[in-house]
């Protein structure tokens, strides 16, 4: 696959970080009962980086957590025959909670109704929002998101690529095909 273009570079998804805690803030007023989850695996690292720009504006510590939902995915018996379990750590009570799950792509929804699944079995939020970095469109299911870093459409051929520092040594957004 060759890179089309690059759509975000580490100042834009900086800006749409802090846009999405603004959000979060806003819509929930205030960040009392709420605690960010990231499907993992860039997920977690940008719900760590909402909840310290969260802590930045209000000045309160948002609890996060990280999901693994590998063992909930439809697909499971397609991609892979022994699937690696990366865990799920979660060490707040959700019950009652807002519960703001946050991913990196947004794409056919299913792996958001993997997360739901998987969240459910752990307790009963009071309600769950979505945060993702990126939403491209192509939903195979009902599923939207609350907080959008950047809208891309794309071809169903097109990738987008996320890479972030902490798991892939730059932060950027990229469009391949």
């Amino acid at each position: 696959m060759i890179e089309k273009a690059k759509l975000m570079d580490e100042k834009a998804i900086a800006r749409a970080i802090t846009r999405i805690s603004h959000e979060i803030i806003e819509k929930n007023k205030g960040v009392e009962d709420v605690i960010l989850i990231g499907i993992k695996t860039r997920g977690v690292p940008i719900a760590n980086r909402i909840a310290e720009r969260i802590e930045q504006i209000e000045g309160h510590k948002v609890s996060t957590g990280e999901m693994d939902i590998t063992l909930y995915r439809d697909d499971l018996k397609e991609i892979q025959n022994e699937p690696v379990i990366n865990g799920t750590n979660i060490s707040v009570d959700i019950n009652d909670k807002i519960v703001v799950l946050v991913d990196d792509v947004l794409y056919t929804g299913r792996t958001v109704r993997s997360a739901l699944n998987a969240l459910m079995d752990i307790g009963r939020p009071k309600a769950i929002q979505l945060a993702v970095l990126v939403d491209r469109g192509h939903r195979e299911l009902p599923i939207r998101a609350d907080y959008v870093g950047k809208n891309v459409p794309t071809s169903k051929q097109e990738i987008i690529s996320v890479e972030l520092l902490d798991t892939d040594g730059e932060d950027s957004v990229k469009i391949k095909g």
